[in-house]
């Protein structure tokens, strides 16, 4: 197989397999702090939900999830007697945001109950409401707890957006099959090498962005103990 023609092929499959990669990050991180929200505040009735929400998306494997969104949003469509939009790319999007969303909520939740309860009293002390709590004292600190699993939980990510080829999307998994079919799978372990390599590479870079984050939040861990002593000192 000539490497100069089948590499280019895939290639072309790539901005797709980034457009929902990065969809599905940017909408699960949002869904995984609004869970989180609800699951620590202990919302009646809706923290329930989003607990059972986090134990869907942790529990049913991936796959299913893409089917469920792939046959279940047609019929969320038709309820709102919209013009149905739904394609194996949206989704693609939509299951693999609602996966991501739970997956990192059990990251963002064990980082924040993490951080040192006398940090909370004193920011409660204080008379910060949650929301500044969150930015000022707690946020800070319950990062630097939380990167190295959203590292791996974009890890997975980038992992699980390979199975949207079976949901009908033309990402670069797709597109290695079918140029695999196209040469009668004769060149199948040069073709799986080379997305292996892909893969490998989109893994790779995010690791180094997130070990980037790492090495500049560290610097919150060093200082979350003066500065729980300094808000308790002007309390």
């Amino acid at each position: 197989m000539d490497l100069s023609i089948m590499i280019p092929e895939l290639l072309l499959a790539l901005p797709l397999t980034l457009a929902i990669t990065f969809t599905a990050m940017i909408a699960g991180f949002v869904l995984a702090l609004i869970t989180t929200t609800f699951r620590v505040r202990r919302t009646p009735v809706v923290s329930q939900f989003a607990d059972l929400y986090v134990s869907y998306a942790r529990s049913v494997p991936v796959v299913l999830q893409l089917f469920v969104a792939f046959y279940g949003l047609p019929l969320v469509v038709d309820l709102f007697d919209v013009e149905d939009f739904v394609s194996p790319n949206v989704a693609a999007m939509v299951g693999l945001s609602l996966y991501h969303g739970g997956y990192l909520s059990e990251v963002l939740r064990p980082a924040y109950l993490a951080v040192e309860r006398g940090q909370h009293d004193a920011a409660d002390s204080l008379g910060y409401t949650f929301r500044q709590k969150i930015l000022r004292v707690v946020g800070p600190q319950a990062v630097h707890i939380a990167l190295p699993g959203y590292g791996n939980a974009i890890i997975y990510l980038i992992h699980n957006v390979a199975l949207v080829m079976y949901i009908g999307a033309a990402d670069v998994m797709a597109t290695a099959h079918l140029v695999m079919e196209r040469d009668y799978n004769q060149y199948q372990f040069e073709t799986y090498l080379v997305l292996a390599a892909i893969y490998s590479l989109l893994c790779l870079v995010a690791w180094l962005v997130v070990r980037f984050f790492e090495m500049r939040n560290s610097k919150f861990a060093l200082t979350a103990t003066p500065a729980k002593v300094t808000m308790m000192a002007s309390v």
